[in-house]
């Protein structure tokens, strides 16, 4: 496999790297512009590889031809890629009376946090925090679920925070 990455300061990356029977087989060391033979079967195709220059041929194109494409697909895309939209929250106990739910559904970009308030402090104890899963609409969810006892939850304000790059601060 190859490819490009191309950061927000400007810097290129690229890699190419073949496997076989799901290991490392050979790769191309941009800055040497030598092929890396981390197995002794790929010693062979190493050496001939390194004979024929195609390696400065490789980076030339992981460097130039495959940053261009990548910008374009990304222009192409920008829209959508930036595009932001703000999580719909809702807070729900669920069948166990000591645990209470807070789900924002609906978010892009991936980025959020959400967090637990008890009394209007930063709460740690009893708070489990889900991965960030997809939806369908290519959106996605985060669940944090708030373990605390009836009558913590009575004599208490509890509050979740849902922070995220749609909403103002």
């Amino acid at each position: 496999m190859y490819g490009c990455e191309l950061d927000e300061d400007g810097t290129k990356r690229g890699y190419f790297q073949d496997g076989y029977d799901g290991k490392d087989f050979i790769s191309l060391d941009l800055k040497t512009e030598t092929w890396t033979a981390p197995v002794p079967q790929a010693f062979i195709t190493k050496q001939k590889w390194d004979r024929t220059g195609d390696a400065a041929f490789q980076k030339a194109y992981l460097e130039t031809t495959c940053i261009e494409w990548l910008q374009k697909y990304v222009g192409y895309g920008k829209e959508t890629l930036e595009r932001k939209v703000a999580p719909e929250v809702s807070v729900f106990q669920k069948s166990s009376p000591s645990e209470v739910v807070c789900h924002a559904t609906g978010f892009f970009p991936k980025a959020v946090m959400i967090s637990w308030q008890k009394n209007e402090e930063d709460l740690n104890e009893g708070v489990e925090l889900r991965e960030t899963v997809p939806n369908q609409d290519g959106s996605f969810q985060k669940r944090s679920i708030l373990t605390v006892s009836p009558e913590e939850l009575k004599n208490n304000q509890y509050t979740c925070v849902v922070q995220h790059s749609s909403l103002e601060k």
